[in-house]
């Protein structure tokens, strides 16, 4: 589901990308300067967006990273029950049943507006508006 790739000396700081089969976003990327016989070597540090997951990665510069679709959505939750709420779209006026995330389950009752993230077909609240 992704939409472009890119190289991994490209990858800059706010990017998302896939790492192992999760969705990252790049916090710092430490590039080494390619010398007579060698290529450049990339250090990529990212936190998952859906886990929360530090990770450190180091990889040739020329890796290829697929960069996937993250939409940001706005909500209103209609109800919750046990790390999930069903909210309605804004927008569309549909009803989707999305997770709750840990950080923000004591914040959220029911009539706040959201904004949630559709992540590669995952959907999870991440902020009260």
């Amino acid at each position: 589901m992704s939409y472009k790739l890119i190289q991994a000396t490209a990858a800059r700081t706010g990017t998302t990308i896939l790492i192992e089969g999760n969705v990252c976003t790049v916090r710092s990327n430490d590039i080494s300067k390619s010398g007579k016989h060698g290529a450049s070597k990339c250090r990529i540090e990212a936190i998952g967006i859906l886990d929360g997951k530090k990770r450190v990665i180091a990889v040739p510069g020329s890796e290829r990273f697929e960069v996937p679709m993250v939409q940001k959505c706005k909500g209103q939750i209609l109800s919750m029950s046990e790390g999930k709420a069903s909210l309605m779209d804004l927008e569309s006026f549909e009803t989707i049943e999305v997770t709750l995330g840990e950080d923000n389950e004591e914040e959220i009752h029911e009539g706040d507006s959201v904004e949630y993230w559709d992540v590669e077909g995952v959907k999870v609240i991440k902020r009260k508006i």
